[in-house]
């Protein structure tokens, strides 16, 4: 039996950190590890030329990034939405 070369680990660590994201309560870090897990997707996909699995996935870590800036940009107006 071979070993595990080191596309097929970036694979598992991809699955683990997206099964992960998805027991997250906070919905920032469930949109920061989904990230990770995402861009773990994206160089696997890429690696082994599955262009369908590299794709989408770019596109789902696009969604965190667009959703991380906006609770970012909430956040930062709410002290001032508070203190008036």
């Amino acid at each position: 039996m071979e070993g595990l070369d080191i596309v097929e680990i970036i694979g598992y660590m991809a699955s683990v950190m997206v099964a992960i994201s998805l027991m997250m309560k906070n919905i920032v870090w469930l949109r920061c590890i989904n990230f990770i897990g995402c861009s773990l997707f994206v160089i696997y996909g890429a690696s082994i030329s599955a262009w369908p699995v590299a794709g989408m996935n770019a596109f789902v870590a696009c969604i965190n990034i667009y959703h991380l800036i906006k609770l970012a940009r909430s956040k930062s107006e709410t002290p001032e939405a508070e203190a008036a």
